[in-house]
């Protein structure tokens, strides 16, 4: 069994002791979050992409942070910058 560090634990005893409230700005997060889903089921299309092998890494190292495979966070990151959501910092 893995074993959870002090915030991790802190979260499952809130959790089991019915303590977790919802955040204010929740159901827009979850309407935001089922359409992010709802537009990667609508694939359609195919992409070829040549990468460094770096760059590869690090994005398959954040996939696996966010629990996601790692095409799923390409084709967001690329979804979001075609909304205009996503912008370059300077």
């Amino acid at each position: 069994m893995s074993r959870l560090d002090k915030e991790e634990q802190e979260i499952l005893d809130a959790f089991d002791t019915g303590d977790l409230k919802l955040s204010p700005d929740s159901e827009d997060r979850k309407l935001r979050h089922q359409q992010y889903a709802e537009a990667m089921f609508k694939k359609d299309a195919r992409i070829n992409i040549r990468l460094s092998s770096k760059d590869l890494r690090v994005l398959q190292k954040k996939a696996l942070a966010e629990g996601i495979p790692y095409q799923t966070l390409v084709a967001s990151i690329l979804h979001k910058y075609v909304e205009g959501r996503l912008h370059e910092d300077r």
